[in-house]
Parts: structure tokens; C-alpha cells; sequence
């Protein structure tokens, strides 16, 4: 028979007293990525790096290796809500992230679920999706342009990604500029774009944030000798707890690049596919035994100081 008064266990309750320090909370959309590469798994770690607390919701599973996709299972959209309802009800949210979530079931419970949250920022990140099926590309694009974008703060995506998606008439014999790509996106309610990855001479790269009426910040990186596996996943993840720990967008975006850089140089080969970066680059014993002072976990003494671009809420329209 079952001990009808067991024994309870000793415990010490933690609660946070006023004036205690509490990490920003960020809810992220994305889903999971087995190989660790990409999907929440990246977005926990580049949270981590940034001082923030991750609220992960699983939008669905990738069938994945380090070098390609093979396959993504999409959860049921009341089973997102549920999980996301839950945890804000609960703690309350200071940024929001959206990556692949499977769906236009989905994407249209997210969208349900940020117009709740309309002074939150919202980043939304693009990722290829070549890998995936035609016809499930153009309903899912379809659906993030109808649902999503209209409440997006900053669209974060690679040049040709989002010039694909977001021109693909494009007339000119030139390739389109960050401003061009930035301009079709606030056509559709999005405030900024964040345009990664544009080709400069020399194997450079640029990274520029834009608006349609002007470039806010841009830098170029020399271009890696290798091929890598969730840098963009990286990027917007960790500018998105920047955003959500305060930080002005110039400043945010100025420090995720130059954290995303700091984790491309240190990637690891931990199978037979594509590099993988080391969102933990600045946890390694290494750079203490160096003597020098390794950065705070919420990386406070990197960030930049003095924000030029005041963030605006999510979106400039509704949904």
C-alpha cells in the first residue's frame, strides 16, 4: 500500500526579492534541429551568450544532420498556443523571435499571439528554404507575408533569401540593395531589415540594416574559407536578446555581428557535414588561461554604449 503521508523532501524556495537581478525573457518560435546547428537549440545558446532567458516554444522537428535537411514534422498550431500561452501568462515577455515554424496553421497562431503583445519587439528571421517542398514554400511565404510581417519590428535574412522572396520580379540589371529589399518589406508593415551575406569584391561580405529611406548601420566581414551550418540562426537570436536586455537597434545589431563573427571563427566540426558556430566561444577555459578578463555572461561590458536608432514597437501595422 502506497505511504499515505510521504516523506517531503527539504527544500529551499528561491524567490526573487525586489531589486534582485532577473534576466530578460525572450520567446522564440522555432523548431527543433537534432544535429544542434540550427532551430532552438541555437536560439537557447546565442539567448544564453546575450544575458537572456529562453521561452522556447517547438513549432515542429527537423529531420537533420550537420549538412542537410531532410525533413521537418510540424506541430498542430493549438499545440503551439498552448505552449506559448502558458509560458506568458506566466513571465512576461520582452522580445520575440520567429524562425521556421512549419506552417501557415502555425504562423497564423503565431501572428494570433504578438498582436497580444503589439509593444514587444518582434524579429523574424528567413532562412533558406530550398530544401523544402515547392508548394509548400509559396503557402508558407505566403502566409509569414499576409500574417507575420505586418508585425515585425526587424526581418533579418540573407541577401538572396529575402530578394527571392521579397523581389522576384526584380527588373534592374543590377542586383537589388539592402534599401531596395528593405523598402519591399516595409511595404508589407515591417519597420527594418537586417540584409546579410550581400556579395562585396575581394570574398567580402556586407551586413547591412536598413530602412527604405536610409542604411542605419553596416559592416563587412572577410569572407570564411568554409561552409557553415545556423549562422543566421545565430545572428537574429542573439540580436533579439540584445533588444530584449534594452539596447538600442544600431547598438544590438553592431554586437550580434560582431558576437556572430567571434562564433564563426571559433566553429567546431562535430560531424561529417558543415561547420557548426560556437555560440559558448566566450565560456572556453582557454580564454582564461590567457589572462584575460573573460566578458560577463550577459555580455554587458561588450555592448555598445551609445544607441543612435530608437527601436519601434512591433510592426507598423496590424495584422
Amino acid at each position: 500500500m502506497a505511504n499515505p503521508t510521504p516523506l517531503q523532501p527539504e527544500s529551499r524556495p528561491l524567490q526573487a526579492e525586489d531589486g534582485d537581478f532577473c534576466p530578460a525573457c525572450v520567446m522564440t518560435f522555432n523548431a527543433n534541429d537534432p544535429s544542434g546547428a540550427c532551430g532552438l537549440g541555437a536560439d537557447i545558446a546565442a539567448f544564453v551568450s546575450a544575458g537572456a532567458h529562453a521561452l522556447a516554444v517547438v513549432t515542429g522537428a527537423y529531420v537533420r544532420d550537420t549538412a542537410e535537411i531532410f525533413d521537418h514534422f510540424a506541430f498542430d498550431d493549438e499545440a503551439v498556443t498552448d505552449q506559448a500561452r502558458a509560458a506568458l501568462e506566466d513571465m512576461p515577455v520582452s522580445a520575440i523571435k520567429v524562425g521556421f515554424v512549419g506552417s501557415p496553421e502555425n504562423i497564423s497562431a503565431i501572428a494570433e499571439i504578438a498582436s497580444d503583445y503589439a509593444d514587444v519587439p518582434l524579429v523574424a528571421y528567413m532562412p533558406s528554404l530550398s530544401w523544402w517542398e515547392e508548394s509548400k514554400i509559396d503557402s508558407y511565404l505566403d502566409a509569414f507575408r499576409e500574417l507575420l510581417l505586418p508585425q515585425t519590428t526587424l526581418l533579418v535574412g540573407n541577401h538572396s533569401s529575402l530578394w527571392r522572396w521579397l523581389l522576384p520580379d526584380w527588373p534592374g540589371e543590377r542586383n537589388p540593395s539592402a534599401r531596395d529589399i528593405a523598402k519591399a518589406a516595409a511595404d508589407l508593415g515591417v519597420s527594418c531589415t537586417l540584409v546579410t551575406g550581400i556579395p562585396l569584391p575581394d570574398q567580402f561580405i556586407d551586413n547591412v540594416l536598413a530602412t527604405p529611406q536610409a542604411v542605419l548601420y553596416s559592416e563587412k566581414f572577410e569572407r570564411f574559407e568554409a561552409v557553415f551550418s545556423g549562422a543566421g540562426e545565430t545572428l537574429s537570436a542573439a540580436l533579439t536578446a540584445l533588444l530584449a536586455n534594452g539596447h538600442e537597434l544600431q547598438a544590438a545589431t553592431a554586437e550580434a555581428l560582431t558576437y556572430l563573427d567571434h562564433s564563426l571563427e571559433a566553429g567546431f566540426h562535430p560531424g561529417m557535414g558543415h561547420i557548426v558556430p560556437d555560440r559558448l566561444f566566450w565560456a572556453q577555459a582557454e580564454d582564461e588561461a590567457d589572462g584575460d578578463e573573460a566578458p560577463d555572461a550577459d555580455g554587458s561590458d561588450t555592448l555598445a554604449s551609445n544607441p543612435l536608432f530608437e527601436l519601434p514597437p512591433n510592426g507598423t501595422t496590424k495584422h
